[in-house]
């Protein structure tokens, strides 16, 4: 078996514009909200309480996701 050329199975690519990147991450912050959101309920209460505080952590990076990508591409409205 030989050995991978990179230890990067998943890359980004590098000529992306910032604000795709950050729509993109928005996307799987708010999919990482709802799958926890979901799975705490089927735990028992400690188990639940570690996957809340998980939850908030991704709120909160979606939180400031979504504030950075207002910075780069405001809305008009703004």
């Amino acid at each position: 078996m030989s050995k991978p050329s990179s230890p990067n199975i998943f890359t980004v690519n590098p000529h992306q514009n910032t604000e795709a990147l950050l729509v993109n991450a928005s996307e799987t912050l708010s999919s990482l909200n709802a799958l926890t959101c979901n799975l705490a309920f089927d735990l028992d209460t400690s188990q639940r309480a570690i996957m809340l505080g998980i939850q908030q952590m991704a709120e909160l990076g979606q939180l400031l996701v979504d504030r950075a990508l207002e910075q780069v591409s405001p809305s008009p409205m703004a």
